[in-house]
């Protein structure tokens, strides 16, 4: 599913499909129960999150007259370009950092690959077929649909279903890896998904009241005819979401916060790079589609409150003959490098967990310091900045000139999301802008940067390095999934992490322009129980 980039259920199917059984239907489960408490009068907050939507496309598509959908709600709503999504712009990330409204310090899911030195294992919810396949299809697969809500996403931090459960409001999710709510759910396994991964016909889950995960939940199934077969991607794509979006509004089941996630644009631009409208004139039509449902966009906006967001940008990745690939092992000189699939050794040094144009390295070995790699990594003209932190310091390093930056939290300089900092050394390392006269800090080339960045290096435990790549560039180790001459993310800078937003069906602004806001600001709309006409 994504990524982020590419999403984590297509692998697991494309690996069925080489498998080749048949697939098993799931139980159809009861939509009645998902009925606002508040009853029909209440106004419904449905939340699209569009993989990869960019503010570029979105304004030339409107200037060529070609998306009246989104055209229209932005003229009756707010449009901002500058929502500033999680680190790394990994969709697993940023979704449990939208849906629990807090960093990844604190959710604990790090990026769409990891290494957990509690468990000892490589972490990977699904990134392409080969690292797939030498990681093992059973680690994958469990990791991706039983420990990563089960487990790995922290138990101790509430996800906005959770929170609106326990306040008698009723919440669904249709398609989100992330959906850990109060409610018990099953997933139900295909015959094909059960051979491969020995996993059992049905697994019992924590959801929201509504959970609709394409072929592995499909509350539809019975009343709704939904395309969710081994051809159709198992579900997780556009149309599945649209239609049991529309599905839901035809019979008046909304529940009062539905989230719904629209992969396929990733999935294009991935491909073709961030350029072209296609994909965003396809989405505009199955927006228009949604609001006709109503009776007209019109009437939509009178019953629900719509909010369209990207949950990361993305940046072209330069041709083949341009050397874009950053080939880790190749720098790291005679370290022993784990393979994927192996298992940690003894005589294991470093660990390398690649997501795009971001990577994790973990060191292992206690007679070699995280500087030592960094010094390896920061001659690469190719390499952005090198991270990692010594206490409650937090270091990074300039690709190619070697500068080197240290921040910590607490001090006498506030940001703009009224964040504290102490920061010494050459603030162009992350490109910071402070008046030492107004105590004030400033970003640009890297929105909410020293959050964003601490909080991923305090996000799990062990000792590693955080590295990004430049613009056109993206890493590999060996096995990672490559987009030469098209998109990738993962990284820090502002084209792949400012996102646009659009509200409409409410005159409500967030306080704050960053997805790890979102939660306060819809619980905020749901639990004052906005009604129709207001």
């Amino acid at each position: 599913m994504r990524k982020k980039g590419i999403r984590i259920l297509p692998w697991i199917l494309l690996l069925a499909m080489l498998i080749g059984c048949q697939s098993s239907k799931p139980k159809e489960q009861d939509l009645m129960r998902i009925n606002s408490a508040n009853g029909n009068n209440a106004k419904k907050v449905i939340f699209l999150m569009v993989d990869s939507l960019m503010y570029q496309a979105i304004d030339q598509g409107i200037d060529k007259q070609d998306l009246p959908a989104l055209q229209f709600l932005i003229k009756h709503g707010q449009y901002y370009k500058n929502l500033v999504s999680s680190f790394p712009t990994m969709s697993v990330t940023i979704d449990s950092s939208l849906l629990t409204g807090a960093y990844s310090d604190l959710h604990r899911v790090p990026g769409l690959t990891w290494y957990s030195a509690d468990n000892q294992k490589m972490i990977m919810y699904g990134t392409g077929p080969t690292e797939v396949l030498k990681q093992g299809v059973h680690p994958v697969v469990t990791d991706a649909l039983i420990h990563l809500n089960g487990s790995h996403l922290n138990r101790n931090l509430p996800t906005i279903y959770e929170d609106l459960a326990r306040q008698g409001l009723k919440s669904g999710s249709i398609n989100g890896l992330i959906y850990r709510g109060m409610s018990a759910q099953k997933l139900s396994i295909p015959q094909w998904i059960q051979a491969a991964a020995s996993l059992p016909k049905e697994i019992d889950v924590k959801g929201p009241d509504l959970l609709s995960l394409g072929a592995l939940s499909n509350p539809f199934q019975g009343v709704k005819d939904l395309p969710d077969g081994l051809t159709k991607r198992m579900g997780i794509h556009n149309e599945f979401a649209i239609e049991a979006l529309k599905y839901l509004i035809h019979s008046n089941k909304l529940p009062d916060f539905l989230f719904v996630y629209l992969p396929d644009l990733d999935q294009e631009l991935h491909k073709k790079g961030p350029t072209g409208l296609r994909g965003v004139k396809e989405l505009d039509q199955q927006l228009q589609s949604v609001l006709q449902t109503f009776g007209s966009p019109e009437k939509a906006l009178q019953d629900a409150i719509f909010i369209i967001a990207g949950d990361s940008g993305m940046t072209r990745i330069l041709p083949e003959d341009q050397n874009p690939v950053i080939d880790l092992p190749s720098l790291l000189g005679d370290a022993k490098i784990m393979r994927p699939g192996d298992a940690v050794s003894k005589e294991t040094e470093l660990i390398l967990a690649v997501n795009e144009t971001m990577a994790y390295i973990y060191l292992l070995k206690v007679d070699r310091s995280l500087r030592d790699i960094a010094n390896l990594l920061k001659d690469d003209p190719r390499i952005d900045f090198i991270s990692w932190k010594e206490n409650e310091w937090n270091y990074a390093v300039q690709g190619s000139t070697g500068k080197q930056l240290r921040f910590k939290s607490g001090g006498n300089l506030t940001d703009s999301y009224n964040q504290s900092w102490t920061v010494e050394q050459d603030e162009e390392v992350l490109d910071l802008n402070t008046n030492k006269i107004k105590h004030t800090l400033k970003y640009d080339e890297y929105p909410d940067v020293l959050k964003r960045l601490s909080s991923s290096l305090r996000s799990h435990q062990g000792e590693f390095l955080v590295v990004t790549a430049k613009p056109g560039f993206e890493f590999t180790s060996g096995n990672s999934p490559m987009h030469k001459g098209g998109g990738g993310h993962g990284s820090i800078r502002k084209q792949e992490s400012l996102v646009p937003l659009i509200i409409s069906g409410t005159d409500q602004k967030p306080e704050y322009l960053r997805i790890v806001d979102l939660k306060d600001y819809l619980l905020n709309l749901l639990t004052k129980k906005t009604q129709r006409n207001q």
